[in-house]
């Protein structure tokens, strides 16, 4: 996730356009990747459920962006960040059932917590606008 470009700071004109999304983006390629060598009996467990929960991180940004409220792109911003929150999950238990190697469960960890960072940044950013919107 850390080897890719990704753009300056520039006036957001699309979600696409936010650093955040594109990250998460980024995260969704890493956890396909990895659930590729999962056991076949994970298909319906954690390959789907990490699946989901790491593409729902960069759709609920993209929602909330594209509602063009700033009340319905916080809580969007809060369920990203839930659902970080469950893949994080769903990463650990991973680990401990040796699907994932401590390398690899170390480089999502800290991949999970910049974006986490990120989507706080961005969720105070918002409260802000939103105070100045009154």
């Amino acid at each position: 996730m850390n080897d890719r470009p990704h753009r300056d700071r520039r006036p957001v004109k699309s979600f696409r356009d936010l650093q955040v999304w594109q990250k998460s983006n980024d995260l969704v390629e890493d956890i396909y990747r990895l659930t590729r060598n999962y056991p076949d009996t994970e298909r319906f467990g954690l390959i789907s459920q990490m699946r989901r929960a790491s593409v729902s991180v960069s759709s609920n940004i993209a929602e909330g962006h594209a509602r063009h409220t700033t009340g319905e792109f916080i809580r969007s911003v809060g369920n990203a960040e839930g659902s970080l929150a469950e893949l994080e999950t769903q990463l650990i238990l991973s680990k401990r059932l040796m699907f994932c190697e401590e390398a690899r469960f170390k480089m999502l960890l800290g991949d999970m917590g910049r974006i986490r960072r990120m989507l706080f940044a961005l969720r105070k950013s918002l409260l802000k606008r939103k105070r100045k919107e009154k």
